[in-house]
């Protein structure tokens, strides 16, 4: 009889988050583990699965289809051990309300399964959570509405953290959507938004002439008039339409946009044990090296 071949969790949360990030040097960095170290897993998984994971794509590396296929797999199997390990993690039983505020970006996107998992693993736990713009989440938290939020920008609370930094990009239906020689027409969130204020800023300090043509609540909103054509919106690529692009600033003649904060704000400086078992979960899928 032939002994079964395992998988190692760890090689395989190697590779998820390599994979996730877009650099195993950034995942090297985000693990704790030298370059070497994880050179040597991914050696290690390629010769248990006998396939070819990776091939190069132009200085980078992008997955074959056998990674591909187990990339699905080792996500798929890291929730499972890691929705374990939450159940079994604690001595007793959390439960109670945990309410929770989450930005757009994310809403239909990464926090949902995590979310999912977590409800899972601790039933009696009830999640509450409500999304809407960071201004509006952080003053939830101050007053206490709500046990913890994740923001954009540079809101500050009583109690926050810096989770990450991402850039800020101009996205749009097509390439041609800024007409040479016109007003830039862009589609944003009403003041205060960070994103808004970035593209102000910068089309202002590039001497560019813009326009507001369309202004939404929800961020469903912003994507609908871009994808109809309306203009250009300014986001991070979180939660991203796969049918919209980002622009090349020099090629469409718009100015860079800089990045912007991701931030954790907690109503109390010492969580309690559910708000700080799902703060952990929220920070270890959130965090990105900058």
């Amino acid at each position: 009889m032939v002994s079964p071949r395992n998988f190692d969790m760890d090689v395989l949360r190697t590779f998820v988050t390599g994979v996730r990030l877009g650099s195993f040097a950034k995942a090297a960095e985000a693990l704790g583990r030298t370059p070497p170290a994880v050179s040597l897993q991914l050696k290690k998984l390629a010769d248990l699965s006998g396939q070819t994971l990776f091939i190069k794509q132009g200085r980078g590396l992008a997955l074959t289809d056998a990674g591909e296929a187990l990339h699905d797999y080792a996500v798929r199997i890291l929730e499972l051990n890691d929705e374990a390990m939450m159940m079994l993690g604690s001595s007793r039983a959390l439960d109670g309300w945990l309410r929770l505020g989450i930005p757009q970006d994310f809403a239909e996107t990464s926090l949902p399964p995590v979310l999912g998992r977590f409800s899972r693993a601790h039933p009696k736990l009830r999640v509450e959570a409500r999304v809407d713009r960071g201004a509006k989440l952080v003053a939830a938290v101050e007053r206490g509405d709500l046990d913890m939020a994740v923001t954009w920008g540079g809101q500050k609370s009583a109690h926050c953290q810096h989770i990450a930094t991402h850039p800020i990009v101009w996205i749009a239906a097509s390439e041609d959507a800024v007409p040479a020689g016109e007003p830039v027409p862009l589609i944003a969130f009403d003041p205060p938004c960070s994103f808004r204020a970035a593209a102000v800023d910068a089309l202002s300090a590039a001497g560019r002439e813009w326009r507001q043509v369309f202004a939404s609540p929800g961020l469903a909103g912003l994507w609908a008039a871009v994808t109809a054509g309306l203009g250009v919106t300014i986001r991070t690529t979180t939660g991203m339409p796969a049918h919209l692009r980002v622009l090349d600033p020099q090629r469409a003649g718009l100015p860079a946009l800089g990045s912007v904060d991701l931030m954790l704000h907690t109503a109390e400086a010492t969580p309690s044990a559910p708000v700080a078992r799902l703060r952990d979960i929220l920070l270890d899928m959130l965090v990105s090296p900058t």
